[in-house]
């Protein structure tokens, strides 16, 4: 997992309950916290901060990666508004992650193993969205795209249609838009 991810947990942990909450999780979880926005790190240290970080501030881990998800997309705003240029709306910046965000983390951190995402339409102004990732953290991409409705100023419905969590072969998110926006922004 590229540090970048472990630099965004700090900021959001901290920005909600203050550098003392990290550094406790970081005590706790028995990890050095020195996490370079380039370096690589293992899954298991994300995971034991993510364990723990849940545990700290009482949230199970998908209710921990949904709030972090959702938190961390001003701070990736501010960090990467190249990001976010020349999307108007959640759903072109979705239908960007894999060919220009994705694309973009390559060329940044060599040999990140970022989520696929696939979109198609699928009812009024909804979309389907499909999330694979070795790593399974799908209440993250939930988050993300919560908190990326947010930085762009909609009200998404989000469903989770299929998990891998629950034996699905993929994960599949239902998400719609208010029929003027889906029009305004296809």
């Amino acid at each position: 997992m590229k540090g970048v991810i472990f630099n965004l947990l700090q900021e959001v942990v901290s920005a909600a309950h203050g550098a003392d909450a990290w550094d406790d999780i970081l005590d706790e979880a028995g990890v050095s916290g020195a996490y370079t926005s380039l370096g690589s790190y293992d899954d298991e240290e994300w995971e034991t901060l993510v364990e723990t970080a849940s545990a700290r501030l009482s949230l199970s881990r998908s209710e921990l990666l949904r709030w972090f998800g959702q938190e961390a997309m001003p701070h990736l705003a501010r960090a990467y508004p190249v990001f976010f240029e020349g999307h108007v709306s959640s759903r072109s910046f979705l239908a960007g992650v894999n060919d220009i965000i994705h694309a973009e983390v390559h060329k940044l951190y060599a040999g990140a193993a970022c989520p696929h995402l696939k979109l198609r339409a699928i009812d009024a102004g909804g979309v389907a969205m499909a999330y694979t990732s070795q790593r399974r953290m799908c209440a993250l991409a939930q988050g993300f795209t919560e908190g990326a409705a947010r930085q762009f100023h909609e009200v998404i419905t989000f469903e989770h249609a299929a998990c891998v969590e629950k034996g699905d072969s993929a994960c599949v998110f239902h998400i719609g838009w208010p029929p003027l926006e889906a029009a305004a922004n296809d």
